[in-house]
């Protein structure tokens, strides 16, 4: 098959990628979800604590960088896109760190709702000597009030007019209520956008209509309710996944064994992993989201989407902490400078 069509497209050259990847700058992208703060503190551990069997880790600096949702959207932007970002945070420093960090991807940050009685998520990342030793998380999985609910969906009619794509990321954090989540697609499905969404098994059934959607393997096997040992048991979770959400098409992140997108009975790609070292999977779902919602928008086909957010999760995986992939990375299909988290 040619490079993209295609079911082993790992070598195509960077010539091949280049004019789809080109088309990715500019697309307008609605990008709703749980956004969160990540905070990273770097550190070295020389000695242990004497009132403790633990490490002593003295601290050198400390980062902010997006995460969740605005992970998603910081994707976006560093491959050319201009996303906007819908979501709540609390009224706390973790969400004035958001904004500011959001300011300097040049992002819009008036999509943040405010909700004065939660806190904004936040993942704080102990690393030590580049890796990572501890996660401490604040957040609150309570489903958010009437009243946000609707502020958010005034927020979204009010960007719908304005992109041509939307992406959903649920982190189960409480943002992604059923009535908000079915405004959101029902009113993109109206238009006729099309929506690439990470879903969470507990709210599976709700997703639809939506265009796509993209589990990783545990989650397929959990929402499936089978054993996913092999590619037959695969396609077989795939189909009933599609079949759960009316058809829609499935891609099934796989790790180190790369991705399954299923389109249509018959119509299954197994596409190989193409990373070469593999330093932090942190946020590479957003990677993979944000990619692929960009070359739908594109007038990218599935395939041709699914096999660069392939090549941007290899990317991504290269890097350590939460990170994006910038278009040259893309084409070139590895990281090209050591990132760390930060921006």
């Amino acid at each position: 098959m040619t490079a993209f069509g295609m079911t082993h497209p790992a070598d195509a050259s960077s010539e091949a990628y280049a004019p789809l990847v080109a088309r990715l700058s500019g697309q307008r992208i609605l990008v709703v979800g749980d956004v969160m703060l990540d905070e990273f503190f770097w550190g070295r551990a020389s000695r242990i604590a004497p009132e403790a069997p633990v490490p002593v880790v003295e601290i050198e600096r400390e980062s902010y960088v997006l995460g969740g949702a605005a992970n998603v959207a910081a994707n976006i932007r560093a491959l050319g896109g201009l996303p906007f970002v819908v979501g709540v945070v609390g009224d706390d420093l973790a969400a004035e760190h958001l904004r500011d960090t959001l300011l300097r991807w040049h992002l819009e940050w008036h999509g943040l709702v405010v909700d004065a009685n939660r806190p904004t998520t936040r993942k704080t990342r102990v690393m030590v000597n580049a890796h990572q030793m501890a996660r401490f998380d604040r957040e609150s999985r309570q489903p958010i009030p009437a009243d946000i609910e609707t502020t958010l969906m005034r927020k979204v009619d009010a960007w719908l007019p304005e992109v041509s794509a939307v992406a959903i990321s649920d982190y189960d954090k409480g943002v992604l209520t059923p009535r908000f989540l079915r405004h959101v697609l029902t009113h993109a499905r109206q238009r006729g956008l099309p929506v690439a969404l990470d879903p969470k098994p507990v709210r599976f059934a709700s997703y639809q209509p939506v265009t796509v959607v993209t589990p990783n393997h545990h989650e397929a096997a959990l929402i499936a309710q089978m054993s996913v040992t092999d590619e037959a048991s695969l396609e077989a979770a795939s189909r009933r996944l599609s079949a759960m959400l009316g058809r829609a098409h499935v891609l099934i992140t796989r790790g180190e064994a790369g991705m399954t997108l299923y389109e249509a009975p018959g119509h299954i790609h197994h596409i190989p992993a193409t990373a070469r070292e593999v330093y932090d999977v942190t946020g590479a779902g957003d990677t993979v989201l944000a990619t692929l919602i960009l070359g739908l928008s594109a007038g990218l086909t599935l395939c041709q989407s699914a096999h660069l957010a392939n090549r941007a999760a290899g990317v991504v995986v290269g890097k350590l902490g939460t990170a994006t992939v910038r278009p040259e990375e893309l084409l070139a299909g590895q990281a090209l400078v050591a990132t760390p988290a930060g921006r």
